[in-house]
């Protein structure tokens, strides 16, 4: 005789589609909630924040325009034999540099127009006043000033109002990264009222990773890949025979998208192995479909971050790994057989 439905272990914990909504309702009010909480926490911290924000570019622009200086120095030559030359060493601007943070632009002067200038006359041309401009005469001079004085090196605004935008993507920033715990644990809940009891204990295990996870993303782009980014850009800034005038609303912008999207990226494993868990994919689907795998990883990566090379591979690689070590993890811990059965019998049965 046929068992009936009756007799299922797992039939009270079913809900229906109303519930299902109901729930991600609940999730998505409580997921809010933290989320004000972290941006109103954000509103106190913004200023440092933006000053933080702003030294990743500041350091990669100084870089930039110090190597453009040296190359300069390098480069330059007397105008004529035997001419004037430059007034210091390779070694003291190097010193000047690396030690003392300074910058300087190298410019060209005539020296004896200093503190001896040509009379001027409006009725005419006198005796003995040169006619003509002489480069020939023209010795070179370094202009120095504190490398956080260089204007060059400044972020700019370009209206009255973009500072408080600023700061509310500062506040914005800062809650995101607060609340990211809290959202995950919201989401890993809203998915947990449609397991069975024996697969709930899953989220309990893989919530602490999966925050871990998402900080370990953001710290990787914040601290490591904006540095490889930003050389890149100026270094195609250079190759354009550009010279960057960035903005800190543009620079802001970049910084809400690549560690938010890294942070979402590394959950990759967790997912995989939830999955697998679960009885939705298997082991072998994971080893056999790893290609179309790298595939959607790099489509993904195009997605969730902006437009340069750079953050694309900084995020597929690690995805890529992450792919392969969440498949690693469902080959050495696979699910109990009973527990297997168990799963695939409930779900014929509802």
């Amino acid at each position: 005789m046929a068992r009936q439905n009756n007799d299922d272990l797992f039939q009270s914990s079913t809900m229906t589609f109303g519930e299902h909504l109901e729930e991600l309702r609940s999730c998505l009010m409580r997921a809010s909630a933290g989320l004000f909480f972290g941006v109103l926490i954000g509103f106190f911290v913004a200023r440092p924040v933006v000053h933080l924000i702003e030294q990743p570019l500041r350091r990669a622009l100084g870089n930039y325009y110090i190597e453009r200086s040296l190359e300069a120095f390098d480069e330059w030559k007397p105008r004529v034999a035997n001419g004037p030359a430059l007034p210091y060493t390779r070694f003291e601007v190097e010193d000047a540099v690396e030690r003392y943070g300074m910058s300087f632009d190298l410019r060209e002067i005539h020296t004896d127009r200093i503190l001896k200038p040509i009379p001027h006359s409006d009725a005419g041309l006198q005796e003995g006043v040169p006619t003509s401009f002489d480069p020939a005469t023209l010795a070179p001079v370094l202009l120095w000033q504190p490398l956080s004085r260089d204007s060059r090196v400044s972020i700019t605004t370009l209206s009255a109002q973009e500072a408080f935008g600023i700061y509310v993507k500062a506040a914005l920033l800062v809650g995101v990264v607060l609340a990211g715990p809290w959202i995950i644990y919201q989401l890993w809940t809203f998915v947990a009222a449609g397991l069975y009891p024996h697969e709930k204990h899953w989220v309990h295990l893989f919530l602490p990773i999966s925050t871990g996870l998402f900080l370990a993303g953001v710290g990787l782009a914040f601290f490591f890949v904006f540095d490889f980014v930003l050389q890149y850009l100026l270094a195609f800034n250079e190759w354009l025979g550009l010279d960057p005038d960035p903005r800190i609303s543009e620079w802001l912008g970049f910084v809400l998208i690549l560690p938010i999207g890294f942070g979402l990226g590394f959950q990759l494993p967790l997912v995989m192995l939830f999955l697998e868990r679960v009885g939705i994919f298997d082991v072998e689907t994971y080893a056999t479909g790893w290609r179309v795998a790298v595939i959607v990883i790099f489509v993904v990566s195009a997605i969730l971050t902006p437009a340069d090379p750079y953050s694309l591979l900084f995020l597929a690689l690690p995805l890529c790994v992450l792919y392969f070590g969440g498949l690693g993890i469902c080959r050495w811990f696979p699910r109990d057989a009973s527990e297997n059965s168990r799963s695939l019998s409930t779900r014929k049965a509802t």
